[in-house]
């Protein structure tokens, strides 16, 4: 048997990457070594946010999407947490508007001047205050304007009113335990969560209701993302 009939040839065989080069990355960037399962950073079509290192508090910085190659240590940061930053969020309303939930059990929305950071923001425009831990998770609603969601270490969801700094929905018997993500339907519906309880659950916020629970075989639920059919590619037909 000849060995070309054994091994599949690839038309990638012989394709290689290139490395992009230093000043078109963000370099120099002292990304936060905190123990959570998150991207640490967010981007819009004008900045890109990064979740840092800082002492003292917790911080992320914002650069302009052009703003590439080494990034200045004294650089501004948004630092208005006292504890360290878990999770950020860009508002699709707004590309200057970004949310921040923190180990300091906070959630703070942040107002980012037209063109980006001159000196370091410590102010929220609002801060949310309604969980007893942590908050991992800050997303916000794909249709409607301020508001937002944001999940804590307390096994508590809570959609806010930004506008009012009201509770909207607080549901807090849902989740037995951590919750490890959550994303909205497209139209906000609904939202999907995926908990330490090998369980991922639909959940109507609404009506404040579990819709569905589906709980995977063997695995934990370490995530889960909500698709819109219509975006997916449907393939090629099954066979009659």
């Amino acid at each position: 048997m000849s060995f070309r009939k054994v091994v599949r040839q690839s038309k990638f065989r012989h394709v290689f990457g290139q490395p992009v080069k230093n000043d078109q990355c963000y370099d120099d960037i002292r990304v936060s070594r905190v123990t959570w399962d998150s991207s640490f950073c967010a981007v819009n079509p004008k900045f890109v946010a990064m979740i840092v290192e800082a002492s003292g508090g917790g911080a992320f910085m914002v650069l302009p999407v052009l703003k590439t190659g080494r990034i200045d240590k004294s650089y501004p940061t948004v630092c208005g947490h006292t504890g360290p930053v878990l999770d950020i969020d860009w508002c699709p309303h707004n590309d200057h508007v970004i949310a921040s939930g923190s180990e300091d059990c906070t959630v703070m929305v942040w107002q980012i001047p037209e063109n980006g950071l001159t000196q370091s923001l410590t102010e929220p425009v609002v801060a949310l205050e309604g969980h007893s831990k942590r908050v991992g998770i800050v997303t916000w609603h794909p249709t409607a304007r301020n508001v937002l969601l944001s999940a804590g270490c307390d096994n508590v969801v809570i959609v806010w009113n930004v506008g009012t700094a009201e509770e909207l929905y607080r549901l807090d018997s849902m989740h037995p335990d951590l919750i490890y993500n959550v994303s909205w339907s497209h139209n906000g519906s609904l939202f999907c969560s995926a908990c330490k309880d090998k369980s991922v659950r639909i959940v109507d916020p609404r009506r404040g209701v579990v819709v569905a629970v589906r709980t995977p075989l063997g695995l934990p639920g370490v995530g889960c993302r909500w698709w819109d059919r219509s975006t997916l590619d449907p393939g090629p037909p099954a066979p009659t």
